[in-house]
Formats: structure tokens, sequence, C-alpha cells
């Protein structure tokens, strides 16, 4: 990795959840910590790198659902670094219009997304933390791309199982919630404990070393979050189950230890 992806703020010594996921989608921006964190992970769970995949997968249909019904505003928060098949690609692919912006807290996914951005007028990154939605709501940057008086769409995916409880990811939720228009989108992915309760044990207590942990929460808990949205079709399911492309077919989707699901307000 080159050093102009390095800001001199950045802990090296400690894994980056943004850059776990980075080295599990074969990217370069991640330091030792992150790779042995991530070794250890692919022990636990050899098909990791799978499972990241599908959950990228799944961001990308759900973002071009929210394309095709109209929305022309994104904001996808715990972004991270990052990768093909970015959301202002797949969103602009829709419509050249669309606005987009990225929200992370780990400087490395800032800095790369910002030079990825270059010359994209249409896109931008906040260094911001989802535990304050109501300041990256009002952030200037954030005002002077999007009209939140029309209708936004709210990307939370592999997000809010890095907060806590104590955090209550519910209130960051209804935050957003209650700051868009008719027509917005809610798209949430996250683990869970349902079907391979130590698979996602062992995966939290890995997590304890890393920048932010990996909280997993039953259905019924991540269903919640949905309150006061109209969930899609086909509902909270594992992620490969979300809208698969044409001729996609899942063996044991539990496997995929992680529940996704798109609602419209």
């Amino acid at each position: 990795m080159g050093s102009e992806w390095i800001p001199p703020e950045v802990d090296g010594q400690r894994p980056s959840v943004a850059r776990v996921y980075d080295f599990l989608l074969g990217g370069d921006h991640n330091f030792v910590s992150d790779r042995e964190l991530a070794t250890g992970l692919l022990r636990v769970e050899p098909q990791a790198r799978e499972l990241a995949l599908a959950n990228r997968a799944f961001l990308r249909r759900a973002v071009r659902v929210a394309a095709e019904a109209g929305v022309r505003q994104f904001v996808d928060i715990g972004s991270g670094i990052p990768t093909q098949g970015n959301v202002h690609e797949v969103a602009q692919g829709v419509d050249p219009s669309a606005r987009v912006v990225y929200v992370d807290n780990d400087d490395v996914a800032v800095a790369h997304s910002r030079v990825i951005l270059t010359g994209n007028d249409r896109a931008t990154v906040l260094r911001a933390d989802m535990r304050r939605p109501a300041g990256i709501l009002a952030d200037p940057a954030l005002r002077g791309l999007l009209d939140l008086s029309e209708p936004v769409a709210f990307l939370l995916v592999a997000a809010l199982h890095l907060l806590t409880d104590a955090d209550d990811p519910g209130a960051v939720v209804a935050t957003l919630r209650d700051a868009c228009a008719p027509g917005s989108h809610l798209v949430i992915s996250h683990i869970t404990h349902e079907a391979r309760p130590g698979k996602a044990a062992a995966i939290g207590k890995l997590y304890d070393r890393a920048s932010s942990p990996a909280v997993s929460r039953s259905h019924e808990e991540i269903l919640r979050f949905f309150d006061g949205w109209d969930l899609l079709d086909p509902g909270l399911v594992y992620v490969p189950l979300w809208r698969p492309d044409d001729g996609e077919s899942v063996a044991e989707p539990e496997r995929f230890l992680m529940l996704g699901g798109t609602a419209r307000r």
C-alpha cells in the first residue's frame, strides 16, 4: 500500500474494521494488523471472503433498486474503503445526475475515497461517526450536495452491528427516518446469530481487538430497525436471497450469517 493512502494520524497497530473488510474484498489498503485479524477470521470462518463479497453484491442490488425507483440521492454510512462497484458507480449508472455522500470514521477510508472521487462533483465523503447522525445530516458538505426535502436512500450496510446496545443503534436509524422525505429508502445488512450462533460468537470475540465490535443480533432485533418504514419484498432475508440477479441460486443461505433488507418510507 502506497504511503499516499496513510494519513499521519492513522494507528496501524490496531486493526480497523474497514481495512479488514478491504482485505477480504481483495483490496490492498490495509496493514499487517488488519491482515492478521482477517487471517484469524478466515480460520474461524473459511468462507469469510465469500460472505464479504455477497454482502457487497447485496449493496449493489439494493442501490440499483432504489435508483430504478427514482431515488437520486444516497448516503452510505459506514462506507468503508472504496472498491469495485461503489455506490456512486451503480447509482450514476442508472442516472448520471445521482448524488452520493459517503460517511466513515476511518482515516484511510476517507483519504482513499477523496482520491477516488476527484473530479466527480456529484459525490463527496465525510469523516464522521454514525453514532451522531444529526451531525452527519447537518454537515455543510452533505447539505451542499443533497436536498433532504427530496427522497434519499440511507445505506447502513454491515454498519449497525458495529454499534453496541449502549450506542443505541435504533435511535441512529430513527434520526435518519425522521429527517427524510416520503419515497426515501433504508438499506440495512447486519450479522446474525440465528442459524450459526457459534460462528457469530467467535467472530465477535475476534473483533474485540478491532476498532469496532461485531455485535450479532436476532432477526427480530434487526427487523426493529425498520420501524416506521415499509419493508420491500422479500423482506429481511439472508443477503444472497435479497432479489438475486437472474440465474443466481444459493445453497444453504444461512451460512452467509448476514441478514439484509430494504424499505421505503
